[in-house]
């Protein structure tokens, strides 16, 4: 093992893919439409309602029966997400070359099909991942549930700001449903299920939690990012929304998992304090090919870095603070939306 630990989300920092998202625009009519109404509504439950025991992330447990519905079994998830995957520019690198320096894990929200998937593509060893488990060849619905739920989607589709409707739909008319009992069981490993993962990879692996190096992208990740950043780890927002942005240390702005694999090299071979002495001359100086060098960064790193950013696009990397939040999550969701695209990106 290694002295230091980079824990990553997938979708975001590795992917360009929402799976949960795709899998609804690709099995369900009006699917992508129905998965954004509920994404939103999730985001609600958590950051307003603050409802108990609910996690960020839920959405992947909200669209189950719109999924049975139209009878989608393991077997297709694992189909589909092999078939796609779009990863990040250089995440495949970032990984390699973390996995020589690092302990390196993949925690997601993302159902297992996928993260299998994933970590086959990234050649990430399986058991270092963490996901949300699902079986879907074990959810069924009667038939007179099977028309009830498509009533609730087409109420969702007609009303998608309902939110009261979508209380009585979710947590009065499903939770009656024989199919909510195994729907309840399900762990979804996100927001605080993410924590709860990077207690587990502690206890099991023996991982110092005060050399953590997590990065995230959503409201997913934020428990994680607060917790790297109270323990004096390194916590990045890539490419964020203004979830991770609000709690994280350091903002990546970047098309290319490179500038992750900049800040990574610093830490693994130094401390916290290098690589916030790092950031700020990176912002002052303009000397990069110099900088590099004087912070010793792998030449691998560095050949790549050059290589994908010229003198006028090299990424944005900054420290947050409340002068330079609005700039950074404007530029941030930019960036977010051109490579994700606006459906993807716009998800919380």
């Amino acid at each position: 093992m290694f002295e230091k630990s980079f824990i990553t989300d997938c979708e975001g920092p590795l992917t360009l893919n929402d799976n949960a998202f795709e899998l609804a625009d690709n099995f369900i009519e009006n699917g992508g439409d129905l998965f954004k109404i509920l994404s939103l509504y999730d985001d609600y439950l958590v950051d307003v309602v603050k409802k108990e025991n609910y996690k960020a992330g839920n959405t992947l447990k909200l669209i189950l029966p719109f999924f049975v519905v139209e009878n989608l079994k393991n077997k297709d998830l694992v189909e589909f997400s092999q078939n796609h995957i779009y990863s990040v520019e250089d995440s495949k690198f970032l990984l390699t070359y973390l996995q020589n320096v690092m302990n390196t894990y993949i925690v997601s929200t993302s159902y297992g099909q996928y993260i299998e998937a994933i970590s086959n593509y990234m050649d990430l060893p399986f058991e270092n991942t963490f996901y949300t488990k699902v079986n879907l060849d074990n959810l069924t619905l009667t038939n007179e549930e099977i028309v009830k739920i498509k009533e609730f989607k087409q109420l969702i589709l007609d009303n998608p700001k309902d939110y009261e409707l979508f209380d009585d739909i979710f947590f009065s008319q499903i939770t009656q449903m024989g199919i909510y009992e195994n729907i309840q069981d399900i762990e979804v490993v996100g927001g605080q299920g993410k924590k709860l993962a990077i207690d587990e990879i502690i206890g099991r692996d023996n991982i110092n939690k005060n050399k953590i190096f997590y990065i995230g992208d959503s409201i997913t990740d934020v428990e994680p990012l607060e917790f790297a950043h109270k323990n004096n780890g390194i916590s990045v927002s890539f490419n964020g929304n203004e979830y991770p942005l609000k709690v994280a240390e350091i903002s990546i702005v970047s098309p290319s998992a490179v500038a992750t694999a900049v800040i990574a090299n610093i830490y693994a071979k130094y401390d916290k304090n290098k690589v916030m002495e790092f950031i700020n001359d990176y912002n002052n100086l303009n000397d990069y090919e110099k900088l590099f060098n004087d912070y010793n960064i792998d030449k691998e790193v560095k050949d790549k870095f050059f290589s994908v950013f010229t003198n006028e696009d090299y990424p944005v990397i900054q420290i947050i603070n409340e002068n330079n939040f609005d700039e950074i999550l404007k530029i941030s969701k930019e960036m977010r939306n051109n490579i994700r695209g606006q459906d993807i990106g716009g998800l919380g």
